[in-house]
């Protein structure tokens, strides 16, 4: 195995709630209330939508989806959600930073250390909003590639916060079979003080609409039943994610830079950026001196800083 290359499961398309949309030579997100899946195909209007949309638009009354039935490929729940704080250089779109709130790993001009993580909050390297909770979702859609999965990324409190409890949750009370139950991804519409009473959206992992919870889980070691007579060793093949996430420092790849770049850090914040992730193309070796001066700066004062856990906003 390649060291340094975090291996991740199969990325068959991706799943969003909005899109990127350009607007006077500039491309900005745009939120949407329903679900979009996409394959892992551009042309210039932007991502070509997977087959698997127009079937579930098609189920809808309204023509647009609010839940997509999906399972899971792990029973572990951090194995199926990654969420860490995570810095990005907004030029390039590579990370910088990540953390969990009680340690981090940063590049410096020494290289990657490993170095406390106070949280968004007290971080003076933060400072600004630069630093953002940054969620991967991996779920598995349809019959046709078992182990093949559609990614949802998000920078969204309210999102990770719920998907990262319901995965706790069933977890729990399955008995540790997270991976047999029959679930779907759900839209959830809020509004807040912060967003003006206008409504936002989130994403949410519920069971199956129809099914109780106690059918769900029996239908789940029903699953299980007939997998491990199959031979299936799931308990084997989240050891194996474990290790190939462990196998790199960070976990984003290069093809993720523009989408980083595009959904996260929009044209309007400052120059446009598309040109240059696109020209980057090594981590640390191209990094601005003088942001790897500032970030190595930054190491002293942060030693000094107490470990606190992480504080959650929604936004």
């Amino acid at each position: 195995m390649i060291k340094g290359l975090a291996i991740t499961p199969p990325i068959l398309g991706r799943i969003s709630i909005g899109r990127v949309v350009e607007k006077n030579g500039k491309r900005l997100p745009e939120k949407d209330d329903q679900f979009t899946i996409t394959s892992q195909v551009q042309n210039r209007e932007g991502w070509i939508n997977h087959p698997i949309d127009e079937e579930l638009r098609k189920a809808s009354p309204n023509g647009k989806i609010r839940s997509i039935p999906v399972r899971l490929l792990f029973n572990d729940p951090d194995l199926n959600l990654r969420a860490e704080y995570s810095l990005f250089d907004r030029q390039s779109g590579r990370p910088l930073c990540v953390g969990n709130g009680e340690t981090c790993r940063r590049y410096t001009a020494s290289g990657v250390q490993v170095l406390p993580c106070p949280s968004p909050d007290l971080c003076e390297l933060a400072k600004g909003g630069q630093c953002k909770p940054y969620g991967r979702l991996n779920v598995v859609l349809g019959d046709d590639d078992e182990l093949g999965t559609f990614i949802f990324r998000t920078t969204g409190f309210n999102s990770i916060r719920s998907l990262a409890a319901r995965l706790s949750y069933y977890q729990a009370v399955s008995g540790n079979l997270l991976a047999c139950l029959p679930l779907e991804l759900r839209l959830r519409g809020k509004s807040t003080t912060l967003s003006h009473r206008s409504a936002i959206y989130y994403v949410d992992l519920t069971i199956r609409e129809g099914l109780t919870l106690v059918v769900a889980i029996a239908e789940a070691k029903q699953n299980d039943t007939r997998r491990k007579a199959g031979g299936y060793d799931q308990a084997a093949l989240d050891a194996a994610a474990i290790q190939g996430f462990g196998n790199g420092t960070f976990e984003h790849n290069d093809e993720e830079i523009s989408e980083i770049v595009d959904e996260f850090f929009p044209a309007d914040e400052g120059e446009n950026r598309r040109g240059n992730a696109a020209a980057d193309t090594s981590v640390g070796s191209k990094l601005k001196p003088s942001l790897v001066q500032k970030l190595d700066k930054k190491v002293v004062d942060l030693n000094g800083l107490a470990t606190s856990s992480s504080t959650v906003f929604d936004h």
